[in-house]
Formats: C-alpha cells, structure tokens, sequence
C-alpha cells in the first residue's frame, strides 16, 4: 500500500502552562484567550474516524502509513529500509511543494521536498529525505500521532486507541 493512542495520563507542564494563561486571561475579563501553535500543538489531537496508523512490512522495506485500511485514501507514509534508521516521507497535496512540514507534541521539522504530478491521483506526489532520530519522530513515537501542514492547513494524523503499538514496532524495525 504505497501512495504514487492510548490517551495519556497526566498532562506536560507546558500544557499545564498554557491551560493556566487561559484560565487566568477569561477569570480577570481579559475576553477569549488565544494559545500560541506551539502551546495548543502540545495536547494530542482526537483521532480521525475511520483513519489509522497502519504498518506493513515487505523484506526489508517497512512503511508506516496514516490513511484508511484496505484503501488508497492516504494522507501520510514513512518508508523505512529495515536498520538504517533513514526514512522517505510520502504526501499527496494539492498543489506542488518545496518543504513537508511535519509537527508532533511542539516539536516540528521543515525537510526539502519534491514534488511529481500525482499520477493515478489528482495533486502532487511530494516526498522529502528524514531521519528516524529527528526530534520530531521521536516525539511521534512517543505520542503517537503528527501534524502534516500544506501551507497553513494543519492536518492532525492521531493513531486510534490500541494502535500506537504501530508507530513503536516501524521505530524499532527502522532503527
């Protein structure tokens, strides 16, 4: 399948910090209070309906993919050759791309990307190099879920209850 969470527990300080700032802006009349991306990106967000973090192992080469099972309706793959701790990342946007841009829990990393039409989809094909040491996917991996932005459109890929195991046994297999 390639394209052409448990919840937890107790809540991070900033977290912590940012729900405290807007407590305090509505009990002093200062109106609706705003957090900063960064603040609000440190909650997760409710998984999508019907979307999962789905894996699927072919030899060596492990694929981590955010889409719906048994379809072709994808958001978001990582490709990993088992070991090397390298990954590919594979988008489907809109328009062509020169960066994927890719959040998780405030941590978020910008990497080159290219672009191709599509093919078999309408938009483009958009692919970019990382590595699986990136502070991002480490706190993916602890998390268990990503932000994908297409320009200012953040689109959150939150693996369903039960599945995060998914996203740590590529991590482990990736290296």
């Amino acid at each position: 399948m390639r394209l052409p969470s448990s919840p937890r527990s107790t809540l991070s300080l900033s977290s912590l910090a940012a729900l405290a700032a807007a407590l305090s802006a509505c009990a002093s009349g200062g109106g609706v209070a705003t957090l900063s991306p960064q603040a609000a990106s440190t909650g997760g967000p409710a998984p999508t309906p019907g979307y999962d973090w789905l894996l699927d192992q072919d030899g060596q080469e492990i694929t981590l993919a955010y889409g719906q099972p048994d379809s072709d309706d994808l958001k978001l793959q990582l490709i990993c050759q088992g070991g090397t701790g390298k990954l590919e990342l594979a988008a489907v946007f809109d328009k062509p791309a020169r960066v994927l841009h890719i959040e998780s829990g405030g941590d978020d990393e910008r990497y080159p990307a290219r672009s191709e039409p599509a093919g078999i989809h309408e938009g483009q094909y958009v692919t970019a190099d990382a590595q699986a040491k990136d502070p991002v996917f480490q706190r993916f991996r602890r998390l268990g879920w990503l932000a994908l932005w297409q320009g200012d459109n953040r689109e959150p890929l939150a693996a369903q209850p039960g599945s995060q195991a998914n996203v740590e046994r590529f991590f482990a297999a990736c290296g």
